[in-house]
């Protein structure tokens, strides 16, 4: 079965069953500081998981894509790769265990036509020391629904409890989290995939990383919260949290080990074809060209140009791995013959890529050429640093990053030539500082949003919304905001506007946030088309890339009296009365020329 088909299926199932099926968001996060790019589908539910009603329901279900770049290391083996799409389901305090695991065991055995008795359970083991107990419900459940006792394993929380900040003793005050129930695909032990991986000689598991086992999803049962003396409470409202990967089960239900064989034998063809080589000769290099291609071409589609910083240094980065590897398959053939294949296999699905695909093709061909002039160049140093017989760690950073060589590209050309002195392990500290410097200021730039979710924090984002409407009413509709950061101390706000406030007018935006704060305003989400959220006024962030559904943020009176409406992924109080506190700007300056910046707090 393809996996347009089992993604058909997927979201049929559950619509019938009573699910709203949501559309992909964007894999640019809308109003995450955590992070660069979309990898869960339940990243842009956080805020429901949380706590906060969701405009369409309690049951809810979709398709969402996904890109993790950690993972870009990953690529090579038979079933890691960057971009792939999560399907999921969400019961936000609705249905619980039974229902959730036997909802997923019928569509993978009835929907997808996977055979029972290949599939594999893990459970939480649970923590005495923490009070959490084993959970022995699921492990239940599943006994009923068929699986044996042997395929039914229980793990730690490293590898069976979910909460955002990790294992248990992780979580701060306040954060829920819980169990979660992993199924893994059986490939057999006629495969022979252990004994031909590096852990041969360990004992095979569920969680072994030889290829046997293959994780096709997981369901997060978020039952507790943590308490004030470190022990765990139960959570008066349970959700259930499901994602599963579409590549990964397509693959179980063709019954192929190899993820790239089962979802892009489409871009494997077209690369045997123009290139003359066998996938079966030159698998690494076959894998790394069919992610890296499909994932930029969904990155540049959702308005990622390649670049040196934030989530363009990916797309540079997938496009010029890619390149290199091609290259040594054949020289001379562009990376834009396989983008027609792909936007063929998910127009249906997701028609913005044939609308952009002119774009995408000419972004592509535009980092090829710059990357064919620097890749000479590159070789040319390299060359010349290898006649020494020796690479030191800093001769192959210079390469990394003036370059634009990959790592692996770095050692293949010294292995080629012979060359043993090559310091690896001094290479990878520089990269380690060198990624450090780039997560911190990639933090900086992500910052627009919140810099994390407490409390304190959520309602100084509320009161970030009623500072930029209170501004435009004081000083006009000129006021956009054009930056933000929000901690749990304070908030700070740029805006344009070109002059000096004077302090009659930062006394009236105080008054008129304070006046907003008394009323006790609602703060309601509705998710709209972006055309209809322009056509109604909806404040934007200047730069800012929003996907085609948005989520906008109304603070509004009962009678539907709106002080404030801005695109916006929350998180928020429900109403302005539970900011509980008196608004005061601390300070106002000058940012740059026609851009000014308030700092303010809650007192």
């Amino acid at each position: 079965m393809r996996s347009e088909e089992i993604r058909k299926r997927y979201l049929t199932f559950f619509e019938k069953r009573g699910h709203t099926i949501l559309p992909s968001a964007s894999l640019v996060p809308e109003n995450d500081p955590t992070t660069l790019f979309t990898g869960s589908g339940m990243q842009p539910l956080i805020p429901y998981l949380l706590g906060e009603k969701h405009p369409q329901g309690k049951r809810l279900a979709n398709s969402q894509k996904c890109f993790r770049s950690q993972d870009i290391e990953e690529v090579g083996d038979n079933r890691h790769t960057t971009f792939f799409e999560m399907l999921g389901n969400w019961s936000l305090g609705d249905y619980w265990k039974e229902e959730q695991l036997s909802l997923f065991f019928e569509f993978l055995t009835k929907e997808a036509g996977i055979d029972k008795n290949r599939l594999w359970v893990t459970c939480f083991e649970g923590d005495a020391s923490l009070g959490l107990s084993r959970d022995d419900e699921s492990a239940e459940i599943w006994k009923r629904l068929g699986i044996p006792d042997g395929q039914i394993r229980f793990y730690s929380s490293k590898k069976n409890w979910w909460s955002r900040s990790g294992i248990p003793e992780n979580m701060p005050v306040g954060e829920p989290g819980g169990p979660d129930s992993e199924v893994f695909f059986d490939f057999g032990e006629h495969a022979k995939l252990h004994e031909q991986s590096p852990w041969k000689n360990e004992q095979c598991h569920p969680n072994c990383d030889c290829g046997r086992f293959m994780e096709i999803g997981n369901s997060v049962f978020m039952q507790y919260i943590k308490k004030e003396d470190g022990s765990f409470g139960l959570l008066p409202t349970r959700n259930v949290d499901f994602g599963g990967g579409l590549e990964r089960i397509t693959a179980a239900s063709q019954g192929e080990s190899d993820i790239f064989v089962a979802n892009s034998d489409y871009i494997i063809g077209r690369i045997e074809q123009v290139t003359g080589a066998a996938y079966a000769e030159n698998r690494i290099a076959f894998r790394i060209i069919a992610d890296h291609i499909k994932a930029a071409v969904f990155l540049i589609g959702d308005g990622i140009l390649p670049s040196n910083k934030d989530q363009g240094y990916f797309v540079r980065r997938l496009l010029r791995r890619a390149m290199v590897h091609l290259s040594k398959l054949s020289p001379n053939i562009p990376l834009t013959s396989f983008i027609q294949g792909i936007v063929e296999a998910y127009k249906t699905q997701y028609p913005v890529l044939a609308e952009k695909q002119t774009a995408i093709e000419e972004a592509i061909a535009l980092e090829e050429a710059r990357f064919t002039t620097t890749l000479g160049r590159g070789m040319k140093e390299f060359e010349r640093l290898a006649k020494d017989g020796a690479i030191t760690a800093q001769d192959a950073f210079q390469l990394f990053t003036t370059y634009g060589f990959p790592v692996e590209l770095i050692v293949e050309e010294a292995r080629a030539r012979g060359i043993k002195q090559l310091d690896l392990n001094g290479l990878q500290e520089l990269l380690r500082q060198h990624q450090e410097l780039s997560r911190a200021g990639a933090e900086q730039k992500f910052k627009g949003g919140l810099a994390d979710t407490k409390p304190e924090t959520v309602k100084l984002h509320t009161t970030h919304h009623l500072l930029l409407a209170a501004l435009q009413r004081v000083l006009g509709p000129h006021v956009k905001q054009r930056g933000s950061n929000i901690t749990s101390e304070r908030l700070r706000i740029d805006f344009s506007h070109p002059q000096k406030m004077t302090k009659e007018e930062i006394a009236q935006v105080e008054t008129l946030v304070n006046e907003q704060i008394k009323k006790g305003l609602k703060m309601v989400r509705r998710d709209m088309p972006k055309e209809e959220a322009e056509k109604i006024g909806a404040e934007m962030e200047f730069g800012a890339n929003y996907a085609d559904i948005v989520s906008v943020y109304f603070c509004e009176d009962e009678e539907g009296n709106v002080f404030s409406k801005e695109f916006c992924g929350g998180p928020h109080v429900k109403n302005t009365a539970d900011i509980q506190g008196t608004f005061k700007i601390m300070k106002e300056e000058a940012v740059s020329a026609g851009v000014r910046r308030i700092k303010a707090v809650i007192e």
